[in-house]
């Protein structure tokens, strides 16, 4: 059973923009994907908190490994193995299988100069190629403060449901090549642009059962828990007893012994209406005209990884 535990990067400050644990067992050809909030919170004193004591704060502060450790205290797993992946890898992957037929699921219009970060997506069923999908992952809200619907995921509930389904599209698309050399060719490519402790010799004997896996056995998640305010500051505080339950219900998923679990209700930052995305095995639903998006943008991405 293989375990990887991914972090996204933004480029300028460090700071993680997405944190996922991502399992896979070829010997029942299912996986599961669990996000955490990017935003939860680590400190020791809620009076005196500050945005070091979010999650996203520890890879520049201390490195990988640290935020690895952090994972598993959250989420109760052995992680053995992470993944710093940059943005433009993710650009490159996505141009590399020559794009990515995604339903994004509304219009989507952000701008930050400060950042050099312009998200500019029509909804609908449409092709993406790489800077159109890193658009697609970075996006949390307009500029006119409006965001996913509440029943799909407010801001960063919306945004790491989107980034969950889009990897799972991208898996797919990227399966349909059943092509093992083709595969071991893109891995290696990675490779040489991430941060990580796995060597191609830990992830090569995986390709050829990846070959024939198919993502309608994906589990997605999200770890469990509400938005609190200390010291005037948002965190995400994760519920420790549901946390567990979803775990559970995730690693029994990929042994073979239970069908996923519906997904969680977070409660929102920004709204005070509950997150209640349903999960699993979501497949995009596609229009009547299928659009295609050639343009550019700028910015970075990181990734983990851990294996059982």
């Amino acid at each position: 059973m293989f375990y990887y535990c991914g972090i996204s990067e933004d480029l300028d400050s460090k700071l993680t923009d997405t944190i996922m644990v991502c399992s896979y067992n070829p010997k029942t050809q299912r996986a599961s994907m669990l996000s955490i909030p990017r935003d939860t919170f680590i400190g020791k004193n809620k009076q005196k908190a500050n945005g070091f004591d979010k999650l996203n704060s520890v890879y520049s502060k201390e490195g990988p490994e640290e935020a690895t450790e952090l994972v598993e205290d959250i989420t109760g797993m052995n992680i053995k193995y992470y993944v710093v992946v940059n943005n433009q890898v993710v650009i490159d992957l996505i141009n590399t299988i020559g794009g990515v037929y995604f339903d994004v699921p509304i219009d989507m219009n952000y701008d930050d100069p400060t950042q050099n970060l312009h998200i500019h997506l029509e909804s609908g069923y449409q092709k993406l190629d790489g800077d159109h999908a890193e658009q697609l992952l970075r996006f949390r809200h307009n500029n006119n403060g409006t965001s996913y619907p509440s029943e799909y995921g407010d801001n960063d509930y919306g945004r790491m449901k989107t980034q969950r389904e889009f990897m799972m599209e991208t898996a797919k698309q990227t399966l349909k090549l059943k092509n093992v050399t083709k595969i071991k060719t893109i891995m290696t490519t990675i490779f040489q642009n991430i941060e990580t402790n796995l060597t191609l010799d830990d992830v090569f004997p995986y390709v050829p059962w990846a070959v024939s896996f198919d993502t309608a056995n994906i589990s997605s998640n999200q770890v469990a828990g509400e938005s609190k305010q200390y010291n005037k500051l948002w965190f995400f505080v994760h519920d420790e007893e549901e946390t567990t339950k979803v775990v559970t219900n995730m690693t029994n998923y990929i042994k073979g012994i239970e069908a996923p679990a519906e997904e969680v209700s977070n409660t929102s930052n920004t709204t005070n209406t509950a997150n209640t995305t349903k999960t699993t095995n979501t497949s995009s639903k596609k229009s009547n005209t299928t659009k295609t998006n050639t343009t550019k943008s700028k910015q970075t991405t990181k990734s983990k990884s851990t294996k059982k």
